[in-house]
């Protein structure tokens, strides 16, 4: 299913809040460790289990800005109006050059941002089967409290109406499923 551009392209996976982008990225890199996914930098605090150099490079909004300054990110945002995201630059360029299939997952403004800059990149939607769907996982997930997650759910409805700027849309309805999918957008064989 490859596009003829190989299978290192690059490939950007971006979707609403609580889709489920980060298992379906969990799922890649336990079954298709050929696959280099990017670490984003954040100044979240870690969540329960969250590693940091594996989930995220955690740091502070100092280090961050510092590191905006210096154009060392490939995209940044600041997310849901409280915390700055980021994909560092070179890492992602080094495994291209090298070869090897890579895959960011970011948010949607950060998507906008790889296409303004990498418009070769390959961008999928990771979507929800349906909006209580994604309601029930935000709810199940328990990390926000009741004022963050009805600002995730707003900024998701707005999310969901940019599907339409993607190369593919892939639907989150079983996470091996929708992780073969993507996997087989992305150019690479399904096990």
């Amino acid at each position: 299913m490859d596009d003829g551009d190989g299978p290192a392209r690059l490939t950007v996976l971006a979707g609403p809040t609580a889709v489920g982008k980060g298992t379906v990225s969990a799922d890649i890199r336990e079954r298709y460790p050929e696959v280099w996914l990017s670490v984003s930098a954040t100044t979240r605090t870690p969540r329960p289990g969250e590693v940091d150099g594996v989930h995220y490079h955690f740091v502070g909004p100092e280090a961050f800005a510092r590191m905006v300054a210096e154009g060392e990110l490939l995209e940044w945002a600041v997310v849901h109006g409280r915390n700055s995201y980021g994909t560092p630059r070179g890492p992602v360029l080094e495994r291209l050059a090298a070869g090897r299939p890579a895959l960011l997952e970011i948010d949607l403004a950060g998507a906008r941002q790889v296409r303004a800059a990498m418009p070769e990149a390959r961008f999928v939607f990771l979507a929800p089967p349906s909006w209580e769907e994604l309601e029930r996982r935000l709810v199940g997930r328990g990390t926000e409290d009741e004022a963050e997650r009805e600002r995730r759910l707003a900024t998701a409805k707005v999310e969901l109406a940019a599907a339409s700027e993607f190369d593919h849309v892939v639907v989150n309805d079983e996470v091996q499923r929708a992780t073969d999918e993507l996997v087989e957008v992305m150019g690479l064989s399904r096990r």
